[in-house]
């Protein structure tokens, strides 16, 4: 039950802050709000302010803002109307929600980086044969304190260090044993892996693994805003280049996206690890949405920006036919994605529990 309601918030969260963007920005452009609404489905709750209704409905897989006049059948020419106002406005208006989605994924990064998060230390816990680490001598329990001087603090830097070096077969590690330290010439393996997008890498291994050791790693305030940003534009890069992938057939849809099945599915995991993991959750997830609204996709924003493009270019709105057909076909383009992804959902979640009740 904790985890649903944690679902639950989660989703609500990104939701209002995406159609919060909408809303404020139609308001400082002076375009007349007349419903903002939470959630689709049965109305639990509504109450009215100025001009606007808010409402709270049943199912919170989503949520909108309605403005005066922002299809073209209503629109009766009022100054306070989405239509009487230049392209450029309306740019705003659609742009701010997936903006706001943006920004909170990375308030999210630099909180969690100045909180603290935890982190494996840079220390041997095993030692794989036929590598260089054993065969220079190192043991389990050594801590690596440096690579070819560059100081190590934890493993991800560690990993990073070793597959980052450049054309060299071989690396110095500074290594602290027995309150003592030593230096180690390691030789490195190249191997072919796969990396978090399914494309194959060359990376360089040393063949040891992790000791199970935890540390809380925390960082300044402005450092840690730096590693916001960075977090934040290295995961819109990976995601750009996974849905590039996927566009030509190089990754299937199974392995790169997922719905709200899926999304219950990491949620459960992330509330049992703690809230630094839920926060990483939602801030990966306020980064997605944005990244997602903005495909020029009819009905997502990006398709909306996109129309406006063409708008601008040819000078005159789009007229309300064509408006009704675009808006019809990208109903039904985003109605089959979402069976399409809760589909794969079931089928990578699920789909061993099935095999075994079908058997039975």
């Amino acid at each position: 039950m904790i985890v649903i309601i944690i679902f639950i918030l989660i989703l609500s969260l990104l939701i209002i802050v995406h159609e919060f963007g909408h809303f404020i920005a139609a308001r400082i452009n002076g375009v007349r709000v007349e419903q903002f609404s939470l959630g689709f489905g049965p109305l639990i709750f509504k109450t009215k302010k100025g001009d606007t209704q808010y409402c709270l409905n049943l199912i919170p897989l989503g949520g909108y803002v309605k403005m005066a006049g922002d299809n073209q059948s209503e629109y009766q020419g009022k100054a306070d109307e989405y239509f009487a106002k230049t392209p450029g406005k309306r740019f705003q208006i659609i742009f701010f929600g997936p903006l706001l989605n943006y920004i909170l994924g990375f308030l999210f990064f630099w909180l969690i980086f100045f909180m603290g998060y935890p982190s494996l230390t840079a220390k041997v816990g095993g030692l794989i044969d036929g590598y260089g680490a054993k065969a220079a001598g190192l043991r389990v329990g050594d801590k690596i304190l440096a690579v070819d001087g560059a100081k190590i603090d934890i493993w991800e830097d560690l990993q990073q260090a070793i597959r980052e070096r450049k054309i060299r077969s071989n690396v110095v590690l500074k290594v602290l044993r027995d309150n003592q330290e030593f230096k180690f010439n390691v030789s490195i393996k190249d191997k072919v892996l796969n990396d978090q997008l399914g494309e194959k890498r060359v990376l360089g291994i040393i063949g040891i693994s992790p000791f199970d050791e935890i540390i809380e790693v925390k960082h300044g305030f402005l450092e840690s805003a730096y590693l916001g940003f960075k977090k934040t534009i290295d995961l819109t890069v990976m995601t750009y280049t996974g849905l590039l992938r996927l566009a030509s057939g190089k990754m299937s849809m199974r392995d790169s996206m997922t719905g709200p099945l899926g999304i219950f599915f990491i949620t459960s995991k992330a509330a049992k690890l703690g809230l630094i993991a839920l926060l990483h959750l939602i801030a990966v997830l306020s980064v997605s949405l944005a990244i997602f609204n903005l495909l020029p996709l009819p009905i997502l924003d990006g398709g909306h920006l996109f129309l406006l493009g063409l708008e601008k270019l040819r000078k005159k709105t789009l007229g309300a036919k064509t408006e009704e057909i675009i808006n019809n076909v990208g109903l039904t383009l985003m109605i089959t994605l979402a069976l399409l992804v809760t589909y794969n959902d079931i089928l990578r979640l699920y789909a061993d529990k099935v095999s075994k009740m079908a058997a039975k």
